[in-house]
């Protein structure tokens, strides 16, 4: 499958001068990585992810998903997950495009094909599926436009276009029709899951989350826990420690954090921080600047 995508890789090794680039073409992104030994946290997107060459694995609680260039990813909200990019036998790098989803254009498509009556999403907001050839080509002359940059503004919502309408035919059709849904469940939690990230270091309502949401409390646990295999209380704890290893491998100290971030006591900090990162704080950022040869602060 990798020598499939020979032509995707040229394009985006040559556009990709940095771990994450920010493409011309809107919301897409070119990530180039190596292997690692640990497993990372990550905030997953409402995005489709196509891997170009190497492989990668993300779990979100007791779900464990591996994706290659053979499949790709949909994640319909922002999830915080861990993933670990796998190693490859031949030391190449991991290549992989994102495509930023756009609810609208979403929309746009999906009314231009037969409707469908899709059932409340069932189970969590993340999917992968196996690869297809016109998927293949469609991403192809989409990555191409980067060498034709004046092209951009003309032929890159066309191509994107051709992608959605491939996705929408595909196995995960229903999910990205609740994406482009306004109002419906899928719209509810991912509002809930902003509200979060917005006001993460403050304590967390629930009921002002129903406010934002217009949800009941049962129904709002319900499909939040369905959709991100979080409550929001794990969902909030999960953003907070994210930042709080930015943050320490930054320079700041672990009380410091701690209070940024929202945590009353700075030893609940270090606890939780344990428990997520298998080391206490201190430990952990030796560990990780080690790895990448960074002395940081003394």
């Amino acid at each position: 499958m990798t020598d499939h995508f020979a032509q995707h890789l040229d394009i985006a090794l040559r556009h990709a001068p940095s771990a994450v680039t920010i493409s011309p073409i809107p919301r897409l992104e070119i990530s180039v990585g190596q292997a690692s030994t640990d497993k990372a946290p990550c905030l997953y997107r409402s995005m489709i992810c196509f891997i170009l060459q190497g492989s990668k694995q993300v779990q979100i609680n007791d779900a464990l998903l591996s994706y290659n260039p053979a499949h790709y990813l949909i994640s319909a909200l922002e999830l915080p997950l861990t993933g670990q990019i796998l190693d490859e036998k031949d030391g190449r790098p991991y290549v992989a495009v994102s495509l930023i989803l756009d609810p609208g254009q979403l929309a746009d498509v999906a009314a231009t094909m037969p409707q469908v009556r899709d059932a409340e999403p069932q189970g969590i907001g993340i999917a992968i599926n196996p690869m297809t050839a016109p998927l293949r080509d469609t991403l192809l002359r989409l990555l191409a436009l980067l060498d034709t940059p004046v092209d951009i503004p003309v032929l890159a919502p066309m191509a994107e276009r051709e992608l959605l309408y491939r996705l929408l035919q595909g196995p995960q059709g229903r999910l990205l029709r609740q994406i482009a849904q306004p109002e419906g469940t899928l719209d509810r939690i991912r509002r809930a899951a902003g509200w979060i990230r917005d006001n993460h270091n403050t304590r967390l309502r629930i009921e002002a989350l129903c406010e934002a949401t217009g949800m009941s409390r049962a129904s709002l646990h319900r499909h939040f826990q369905a959709l991100t295999g979080l409550s929001p209380l794990q969902y909030q704890k999960q953003l907070r420690l994210q930042e709080a290893r930015q943050l320490l491998l930054a320079g700041d100290s672990a009380s410091e954090v701690a209070y940024a971030i929202g945590y009353e006591s700075a030893s609940q900090f270090s606890r939780e921080y344990l428990r997520q990162f298998g080391a206490p704080p201190a430990r952990d950022v030796r560990r990780i600047r080690a790895a990448i040869g960074s002395p940081g602060k003394a």
